[in-house]
């Protein structure tokens, strides 16, 4: 099998990730996953697109992250993961479409506007 490549984001954080059979290694950066991810709840995300298709241990994972923080960076490579594993088999579609994985989270940081503090929050008002 020939290596599969997908993209997955979420927020500013963008992975692209590089499948292939093998053992079941996910390297990140050059960086196992288990090192780069400082939570056992990371460890989940990164894991759920194969634990959902029953694909544990059997494909290597090469991944590139940049940008975003921890968790944005998480589930890009999520996003990623799941999207290559469709385009190896399109049988794994429906199940990880149930859970939600093959939809990009839209979410993101709304923009500061000039003359205001923050996005939404206003000066004091004062009538006099």
């Amino acid at each position: 099998m020939e290596v599969v490549n997908a993209l997955g984001r979420r927020k500013t954080a963008v992975a692209r990730v590089y499948l292939q059979e093998g053992s079941g290694k996910i390297m990140i950066n050059n960086r196992d996953y288990k090192d780069y991810f400082p939570t056992g709840i990371l460890h989940f995300v990164v894991e759920q697109a194969f634990d959902l298709t029953e694909t544990t241990g059997k494909y290597d994972i090469k991944a590139n992250l940049k940008g975003g923080g921890y968790t944005g960076q998480a589930e890009a490579l999520r996003l990623g993961i799941a999207r290559a594993l469709v385009k190896v088999d399109p049988e794994f579609r429906p199940a990880l479409k149930e859970k939600g994985l093959m939809r990009r989270d839209p979410r993101m940081v709304e923009r500061k506007k000039p003359g205001q503090p923050k996005a939404r929050k206003k000066f004091q008002f004062s009538k006099r």
